[in-house]
């Protein structure tokens, strides 16, 4: 697996995609899977048939259904390297409104370490195995060979993207790509047994609702907290389909930060409870969540440190 993009197009192809299509098919040429990404840079809505995943789902999928829908729908689980998939009339619609490609690196036998910030790179730097690294907007993506399971925040501002789970393509990076290591590895067992930091909730009908009572030193208004939790809250719903875990750790992050000035009690416990109840509700597991959360709580604190 080379990641190179060097497979050649037919000398008379001609698409008005842009070049997002020759790329997916260049690197559908070399055995990844690729899918195309809408605006917002995410994957495109099922269609009528799949929407809520009526028909079962596919076959590759986690809950493995019978589904053969021809449309991109699924998101990762319509990742092809099949050209007449790709250039099928059911993707062209996807593909003229395109804006970027997306490939599914477990599919690739790849795994991605997709390091959020400064700090995250910091901490691959002094822990990883050097490997092949792509620039993000943010951070950079270390691309290993062998897959694993996917997990998002396995610690502040890093996501493990492999199974179940797809990447932005920018491109093939630089530097020999590593074996997947066992410290990689260890970040999924390591997150799994150790409860979230902070204090939460056992179980998720007991909830305190935030408001003045619990966060007497907020120095925001109660309309303000409420106006920007319940855009969070609908940020992680509309996450149905993939991506709620992740957007759960962004919500956490966003919202803590805005209290970083307060002189406290702000009571973040719980705006995390409500952003757990709201992740779990669109399916992303109980332990997950909270670990999701938990971490973005603390995240905007160590950014503001």
């Amino acid at each position: 697996m080379t990641l190179d993009c060097k497979a050649q197009l037919p000398a008379d192809w001609n698409h008005p995609d842009g070049g997002h299509l020759r790329t997916a098919l260049q690197l559908a040429a070399t055995g990844v899977p690729v899918l195309p990404l809408r605006r917002g840079k995410v994957p495109f809505g099922n269609c009528r048939t799949c929407k809520g995943s009526a028909c079962g789902g596919r076959p590759n999928m986690k809950a493995a259904g019978s589904c053969r829908c021809p449309a991109p729908c699924h998101a990762w689980a319509a990742a092809t390297t099949d050209p007449h998939i790709l250039i099928s009339p059911a993707w062209a619609p996807a593909w003229r409104e395109a804006v970027a490609v997306a490939y599914h690196p477990g599919g690739a036998g790849l795994t991605v370490v997709d390091l959020d910030n400064v700090a995250a790179i910091a901490w691959a730097r002094e822990t990883l195995p050097a490997t092949r690294t792509v620039p993000t907007t943010r951070g950079e993506h270390w691309l290993y060979r062998g897959a694993m399971p996917s997990s998002n925040a396995v610690r502040s501002g890093v996501d493990i993207k492999s199974l179940s789970q797809y990447a932005r393509w920018l491109g093939p990076g630089a530097g020999r790509m590593a074996v997947l290591p066992a410290a990689v590895r260890a970040l999924m067992v390591k997150e799994e047994t150790t409860p979230a930091p902070g204090e939460v909730a056992s179980s998720l009908p007991v909830r305190v609702a935030w408001g003045r009572s619990v966060a007497t030193g907020c120095r925001h208004t109660e309309r303000y907290v409420r106006t920007g939790l319940d855009r969070g809250l609908a940020l992680v719903r509309a996450r149905a389909e993939s991506g709620a875990g992740s957007q759960a750790f962004g919500v956490a992050r966003f919202l803590a930060a805005q209290h970083t000035r307060c002189p406290g009690p702000c009571e973040l416990v719980a705006i995390g409870e409500e952003i757990v109840s709201a992740a779990v509700l669109v399916g992303v597991p109980e332990t997950y969540a909270r670990r999701a959360v938990a971490n973005g709580l603390e995240a905007a604190v160590e950014r503001t440190a």
